[in-house]
């Protein structure tokens, strides 16, 4: 990938993300961005090298559950 496009992809799934943490976890976009971006989870995503961007938003979502229950992330295994 490019190095241009990253960001702009980071963008779109972060948002999408933002907003299935606020419906889910019933809280505000306000409060949904501040768990989302001091979350371990949102650094490893930042990372390009990790792939994360690779998974949907519904995965992505039950890692940031997982982490916050538990504070660990289980990455699946791609198929």
């Amino acid at each position: 990938m490019e190095q241009q496009q990253f960001p702009a992809i980071l963008m779109l799934i972060g948002g999408d993300l933002l907003n299935l943490i606020s419906k889910q976890m019933q809280m505000s976009h306000e409060e949904a961005a501040r768990l989302f971006y001091a979350s371990k989870l949102y650094e490893f995503l930042e990372d390009e090298s990790t792939k994360l961007w690779h998974f949907s938003v519904e995965t992505l979502f039950s890692m940031l559950d997982e982490e916050l229950s538990t504070g660990n992330i289980t990455f699946p295994e791609e198929q």
